[in-house]
């Protein structure tokens, strides 16, 4: 395909302030709206992405010198940006990735929360001094760790970067970014947007690429640090990898929320949130609602969920799954289930949009009498479905979800006080909700999840993430000659 026939220029690095030529391999970035080719991407190699890491290197001295305070002056212009380019920027994400244009927009909405809260950061890391005995102090500084690297997923294109990009580059760190291969248009204009900000060349760096590239950041002697995205098959790898050359890794991995719902639990609110939570992005988010436990009879608010879920249109008020192959498997999930004996009661199989034939859509489906043998059950769809398990008390709801592998979120809906905490204080998560479908904190509190839906230390966003990006630097001072020798002398 030619290039004037694209809808958008092939996407290239941006390495040191500029748009660097491509390597000889490229592939097609396709729309899952249409199935309509957007662009070509350029799939790096690991001279290229050494390339971008010397860039970056030779900006640290001069960026990391830079006063905080001077640094997110940058991100506050930056964010005055985003806001101006909110439509713009929903746009891309709504064809790249194929949500709906106000999802796209919600979640521009948060990449401008999240660099609010960066420009915050000269009072989080303010330090510590005392006077630890007569005429010598103790200081605690927070230090940049020097070059770092963000390998981001397909299912949030401008959100997801906006994770890392604030908070590391402000504390002092030079970013190398790694867009998933599906989505990395929306990469390129925060780089545009960075640079028009006023931040120095070298400082954020983007190097498209595959596997490859995220197998060479892993490996590269001169990345300190490391943050995933992704599967939890694919987090397990880049973590170990990243440690096993000493560098630092938070590396985020799938889910399987669930969201145990109690007999007095509100109907209309209960019935909403959850349809909301797992229809929302169809499906593909980490915190999207998967498995319902159901707590005794429920048939009226299973029964209003299935209502609720037929208003869900693809192609209106649905966006689109990534690719063919997710469709496939997403589908393949549910007939799987339906073999096994689960009772379909929405069925969004089959589905094709009127002018849109050729695109990846996938309807609001539930599946009830779900058992937690299923795979449907234990594993991560991906996709706009509720599996419901039933459970004759909260015991044996928490049980249910205390076997999961994963543990990003969970949520209870009651009335009860005294049941809520039982699920706050028992489910095995990183995230807990109560009368929530997606239980995700707001800044400043960070997005991290327990057992196989993370792993290292620290959180990717928030405070916790402060940890993350630097490296503490102990001074002790004394000046006093006529002091005392001692064991600080």
């Amino acid at each position: 395909m030619e290039n004037q026939t694209l809808q958008y220029p092939e996407t290239k690095n941006f390495i040191a302030g500029k748009f660097v030529p491509q390597t000889n391999r490229t592939l097609n970035v396709v729309t899952p709206l249409s199935g309509g080719v957007l662009s070509k991407v350029t799939l790096s190699d690991a001279a290229e992405l050494d390339r971008a890491v010397q860039a970056a290197k030779a900006a640290f001295p001069s960026w990391s010198a830079t006063p905080i305070k001077e640094r997110v002056q940058v991100f506050y212009r930056y964010k005055t940006l985003l806001e101006k380019h909110v439509k713009e920027l929903a746009q891309l994400v709504h064809e790249e990735n194929g949500k709906t244009i106000e999802e796209a927009t919600a979640e521009v909405e948060k990449s401008i929360e999240l660099t609010e809260f960066a420009c915050s950061l000269p009072q989080l890391i303010s330090g510590e001094l005392l006077e630890v005995s007569k005429g010598v102090e103790c200081r605690v500084e927070h230090k940049p760790l020097g070059v770092v690297a963000s390998i981001a997923p397909f299912n949030f294109p401008n959100m997801v970067p906006h994770w890392t990009i604030p908070n590391a580059i402000a504390l002092g760190n030079c970013m190398i970014l790694k867009p998933s291969e599906q989505v990395p248009i929306s990469a390129i204009r925060i780089s545009e947007l960075l640079k028009e900000a006023g931040l120095p060349d070298g400082v954020f760096n983007v190097v498209n690429g595959d596997r490859e590239i995220v197998e060479a950041i892993c490996d590269h002697p001169d990345i300190e640090a490391v943050s995933f995205v992704g599967s939890t098959k694919v987090a397990k790898i880049v973590y170990r990898r990243s440690t096993s050359n000493l560098k630092r890794c938070v590396a985020l991995g799938g889910a399987k929320n669930h969201l145990i719902v109690l007999p007095d639990a509100h109907l209309e609110m209960t019935a909403s949130n959850i349809t909301a939570s797992m229809s929302g992005c169809a499906g593909q988010r980490c915190m999207a609602a998967s498995a319902m436990v159901a707590v005794g009879p429920l048939d009226a608010i299973i029964s209003k969920i299935c209502d609720e879920a037929r208003k869900i249109i693809p192609g209106k008020n649905l966006g689109s799954v990534i690719s063919k192959e997710a469709k496939e498997r997403i589908e393949r999930y549910i007939a799987e289930a339906e073999k096994a004996g689960a009772k379909i009661l929405v069925d969004g199989r089959n589905c094709v949009v009127a002018g849109k034939e050729n695109g990846f859509y996938v309807g609001p489906t539930v599946i009830d009498y779900v058992t937690p043998d299923m795979a449907i059950a234990k594993e991560e769809v991906f996709g706009p479905v509720l599996a419901i398990i039933r459970a004759k008390d909260i015991d044996e709801a928490l049980a249910i979800e205390n076997s999961s592998n994963y543990g990003n979120a969970a949520s209870v809906f009651t009335q009860s006080g005294g049941m809520a905490k039982k699920v706050m204080e028992g489910a095995s998560a990183g995230m807990i909700g109560v009368n929530v479908g997606v239980p995700v904190p707001r800044e400043p509190f960070s997005f991290g999840g327990w057992n196989e839906s993370k792993f290292g230390v620290n959180d990717i966003t928030g405070k916790s993430s402060i940890e993350f990006w630097t490296k503490l630097k102990k001074t002790t001072v004394k000046w006093n000659p006529e002091s005392k020798t001692n064991w600080m002398s």
